[in-house]
């Protein structure tokens, strides 16, 4: 049994998909990120990065102690190694999916996640956002676009000034 410390985000949401498709029994318990739940005791104790989602992994493979994981990424590969799904064996599909993956937590994940956050709830600090943080999550679609198309690799779109990564 797997627990999802968990809250209403799209890193939280990466890890209930997972779990979903994957069919692992999972428990959710929520961590108020707007009351601050990630500060207390109790789950600092666990995840001192007091940040979510995490997990403990009540029935490690291997057997042993339950096991605690934090950060989106680590959760994914770990939770793909234990069962075997999503993440290919073979080294040139293990590559392209943890490009991917990576791409994801490292680049768009957090580029589109602050550009919400200013946008949103940070009125004061809109015009920076715009010209910040809109440029890096904007260039990240292209990148993925011509990946998923097949484009050549770091071909760069006419006018975006950008290379693939």
């Amino acid at each position: 049994m797997i627990d999802l410390h968990y809250w209403t985000t799209p890193n939280g949401h990466k890890i209930t998909i997972f779990l979903e498709e994957s069919g692992l029994p999972y428990r959710t318990v929520p961590v108020n990120i707007s009351k601050g739940d990630q500060f207390k005791p109790e789950f600092l104790a666990i995840f001192p990065n007091n940040r979510i989602p995490a997990i403990v992994d009540r029935e490690p493979k291997g057997g042993g102690a339950p096991l605690s994981v934090f950060e989106s990424g680590a959760i994914l590969l770990y939770l793909g190694e234990k069962t075997g799904k999503f993440i290919p064996s073979d080294i040139r599909g293990r590559v392209e999916v943890l490009q991917w993956m990576f791409w994801q937590v490292g680049g768009l994940g957090p580029m589109a996640g602050q550009n919400h956050h200013f946008g949103q709830y940070a009125s004061r600090w809109r015009s920076h956002i715009r010209a910040c943080r809109s440029t890096p999550s904007h260039g990240a679609s292209p990148t993925r676009t011509r990946s998923m198309s097949g484009s050549e690799a770091g071909s760069t779109p006419k006018g975006s000034g950008r290379m693939a990564a």
